[in-house]
């Protein structure tokens, strides 16, 4: 087995779910952000991507952070006349974020990311054990 790679791969996975993590939190924080004016967008949900290449000096595939982008799905709607973003009917356009979805998505990130950090642990513990038994 071929320790530098397994936590090179395991590396890129906590980069990955950290990353990951990082725009659910933006997402959270922004889910009952009103837009400044009627004229102005609400807050768009972010998706991570992720892609995967051969890092060449590990000889492994690893996992990347790609591209974020914008959920194009429909922003919700509030009933809120003394809002200053309020349209002609008192209706104010609400960010397209699903706490509950997003709380989802944080535990499996979170699940992911530990996964990815005990596999590092491991494989040090192997490496100690390895060093340990050739001393003897």
């Amino acid at each position: 087995m071929d320790f530098n790679k397994a936590i090179g791969i395991a590396a890129s996975g906590l980069k990955v779910q950290s990353g990951r993590m990082r725009v659910i939190s933006e997402n959270i924080a922004n889910a009952d952000s009103a837009p400044t004016s009627a004229a102005a967008e609400p807050y768009r949900r972010k998706i991570p991507t992720f892609t995967n290449h051969v890092d060449r000096e590990l000889d492994a595939s690893v996992v990347d952070l790609g591209r974020v982008r914008r959920d194009q799905g429909p922003f919700r709607s509030k009933q809120d006349p003394g809002n200053p973003a309020a349209d002609a009917n008192g209706t104010v356009r609400m960010p397209n974020v699903n706490v509950l979805v997003e709380t989802v998505d944080m535990r499996e990130a979170q699940r992911s990311y530990e996964a990815n950090l005990n596999m590092v642990t491991l494989t040090n513990r192997m490496v100690s054990r390895t060093i340990d038994i050739l001393k003897a």
